[in-house]
């Protein structure tokens, strides 16, 4: 029974821009959006648009999220033939490697792919939020003919240079590829997600493991050899939302944008495409009498007697009398104790803010960064937090980081 298309998510990434948050657990199993993690998205992308065989590739601290995805079940993976498959690099004969760059990964995992016999291959990133259709990719994958597509965003003039651009004709047949260039003839950036003919994407993997020279990766060999061939390569253009939420700033702005779904262009409430995520078991939230809870996700386990404004609670969230929290990204099980503020920052899993301690305020209108806090860090009574810091470690009662 062969399938038609498989994916291949790569989710294997250090995430190391998000410093604190990534120290012990794999970028795309980073909290997001009150209930989710990163890798909820692709995943239920994939069960939105048909594909019920997912690889997950992962290998940068792998424990929670070989946990969080488990046997599939809540994306409707959990399947006889097909589902989901967490894929970590593994002993073989010859030996065993560390995957060494995006398409070695791919190419570690042959066995598996074949093991389906699909006519094409979808490659996925595990550190993006964007919700796409990948059925309506491979009617226009199979519509031009191509062997290879790629789907892009056009982006700003003068950011396109941030970006690996692809430079396509009339048609949108590519012509050239362009790796973050000074001088972009393109603003079609990658987003990292490719369609491949399975037989073209196996070819060039074996090709590209034989080169002694060649760094793995799609981007940096993959694609140029493909190119240098001749081969048929597309640009798929995407017009919906799409984030790499790949620092801190970013994934602070994204979190935000899920509270305004009408202007963002994220809405995690449409029925027509939901996404799907683990249930954390937890009762329903309860908001006290004397609570304050403005243009706020709050979500199960939840326990708030203070103020909410503009703010995203994980489960598990408890908030006592007297607390502020402003344009917060507040993640599961995180006790913020009487009279504490928090705003404008990230705080991780597990976190205690003592009472009265002040966590990245600052007076408004003044330009700053997102404060950062890692996973299990306790911030002492009286403490003080600077809009720009990032704590990796306890804090002591009435200390000061800037």
């Amino acid at each position: 029974m062969a399938k038609e298309m498989i994916a291949m998510l790569l989710a294997g990434g250090q995430g190391s821009r998000l410093y604190a948050l990534t120290q012990k657990l794999a970028k795309p199993a980073v909290p997001f959006g009150g209930k989710y993690r990163i890798i909820d998205f692709p995943l239920s992308n994939c069960v939105n648009s048909g594909i019920d065989t997912v690889g997950i590739l992962t290998q940068y601290q792998p424990m929670v999220l070989n946990e969080y995805i488990g046997n599939g079940q809540p994306w409707d993976l959990d399947r006889l033939y097909g589902g989901v498959h967490v894929l970590p690099p593994y002993q073989k004969a010859s030996g065993s490697d560390w995957y060494k760059g995006t398409a070695n990964a791919i190419y570690q995992n042959i066995p598996f792919i074949e093991r389906y016999d699909p006519q094409y291959v979808i490659i996925l990133s595990g550190d993006q939020i964007c919700k796409q259709d990948y059925s309506d990719f491979l009617r226009f994958h199979k519509e031009k003919g191509a062997e290879f597509s790629v789907a892009v965003m056009e982006v700003p003039w003068d950011e396109a240079s941030r970006f690996g651009l692809m430079v396509a004709d009339g048609d949108d047949r590519i012509t050239e590829f362009q790796e973050k260039p000074k001088n972009p003839k393109s603003n079609l950036a990658s987003m990292g997600i490719y369609i491949f003919n399975w037989d073209i994407l196996k070819k060039y993997l074996i090709e590209d493991e034989a080169d002694p020279n060649s760094e793995n990766d799609f981007g940096n060999n993959i694609i140029p050899n493909l190119l240098k061939d001749g081969r048929k390569m597309y640009a798929y253009h995407f017009a919906g939302y799409w984030k790499d939420v790949g620092t801190i700033s970013s994934l602070w702005e994204a979190n935000m944008e899920v509270l305004d779904p009408e202007h963002s262009g994220i809405d995690i409430f449409d029925e027509n495409w939901k996404i799907y995520s683990r249930n954390s078991g937890m009762t329903g939230h309860k908001i006290g009498s004397n609570a304050v809870v403005e243009n706020s996700m709050i979500t199960d386990g939840c326990r708030i007697d203070g103020s909410i404004k503009h703010s995203i609670l994980f489960s598990g969230v408890r908030v006592e009398k007297g607390a502020k929290i402003e344009d917060a990204v507040v993640m599961g099980k995180t006790v913020i104790k009487a009279g504490a503020v928090v705003e404008h920052c990230i705080v991780a899993e597990n976190v205690v803010i003592g009472e009265n301690a002040v966590v990245g305020s600052m007076p408004k209108g003044e330009e700053h960064g997102v404060a950062t806090i890692g996973s299990g860090i306790t911030i002492g009574k009286g403490a003080k937090i600077g809009p720009n810091a990032m704590v990796n470690k306890n804090v002591e009662d009435g200390e000061e980081q800037w």
